[in-house]
């Protein structure tokens, strides 16, 4: 548990990070809670009363609510003491992981490997039934960004100029898919390598071409790809209620494994949505 929330950390940079006594205070205008929140990573000398107020007044100099991840390694006193001073539930999500040597991915009908001066070993195209296509690229790609907006639905100027340089600062290998129908980007997918571990994340598949199996396409060839390079062990993150991403995952081979939530208070006078 305590190898996935490190590895999960670095495969999900934020735009600002302080260090205060074996806390991480994270900040990246809201665009998720994992990046806009306090994670506890290191032992501590303050007083917690102390170092949640410290955190509460930096976040109010940041205009966004305080946020605080709970986990299963925290002391549950923690958990309780937020609750009493006003923080709510927010964003539960259940972390579920996978011995790749039981995926059960999508066999693809044939690859194309055609190399552009990139030394990753990644095929560019894997293809399956259906007419899809998945393409692969080994680095994150301003275009692929403009896509995942688009699919996520990110609008905000403010996060459309910082989070492009938070995928950049992600200091793993990578694995980037994307489905396109018509020249238009319909699905995309990212796979982070660690320590023998692959990190599926920003799965995103466009409305109108869901339940036609491209996430479960984007999600086998990350793996796969994955497989090869070395990994043994797969992660994803989930938030809890989203019963068909947790079908599809569950068919793929992974299995629950911890659950974690958010705690958040508004502690500047205004109201803030995460999205």
């Amino acid at each position: 548990m305590k190898l996935i929330e490190e590895i999960s950390l670095n495969a999900w940079p934020s735009h600002k990070i302080e260090l205060y006594d074996g806390w991480l205070i994270r900040f990246s205008h809201n665009y998720t809670h994992r990046t806009n929140s306090v994670q506890q990573v290191g032992a501590s000398s303050i007083p917690v009363e102390e170092k949640v107020a410290y955190c509460e007044a930096m976040y109010a100099n940041y205009h966004t609510p305080a946020i605080f991840k709970i986990s299963p390694l925290l002391d549950p006193a923690f958990d309780r003491m937020l609750e009493e001073r006003g923080y709510e539930i927010q964003h539960t999500t259940e972390v579920m992981t996978m011995d790749l040597k039981k995926l059960n991915a999508y066999e693809p009908l044939s690859v194309e490997y055609e190399y552009y001066g990139r030394n990753s070993g990644l095929p560019s195209s894997i293809y399956y039934p259906d007419e899809t296509i998945v393409q692969l690229r080994d680095r994150i790609t301003e275009e692929w960004i403009n896509s995942l907006f688009r699919l996520n639905g990110t609008s905000n100027p403010t996060l459309r100029r910082i989070v492009p340089s938070m995928f950049k600062a992600i200091p793993k290998e990578t694995i980037v898919a994307s489905v396109e129908i018509d020249g238009r980007t319909v699905a995309v997918g990212l796979g982070i390598l660690d320590r023998g571990h692959v990190g599926l994340y920003a799965i995103y598949v466009d409305a109108s071409c869901r339940r036609k199996g491209l996430g479960r396409c984007i999600c086998s060839s990350i793996l796969s790809e994955a497989k090869k390079k070395g990994a043994e062990h797969a992660y994803l993150q989930v938030v809890k209620g989203n019963v068909h991403a947790k079908h599809l995952y569950t068919t793929l081979g992974y299995e629950d494994f911890y659950t974690y939530w958010f705690r958040a208070k508004n502690v500047t006078g205004t109201q803030n949505e995460i999205s």
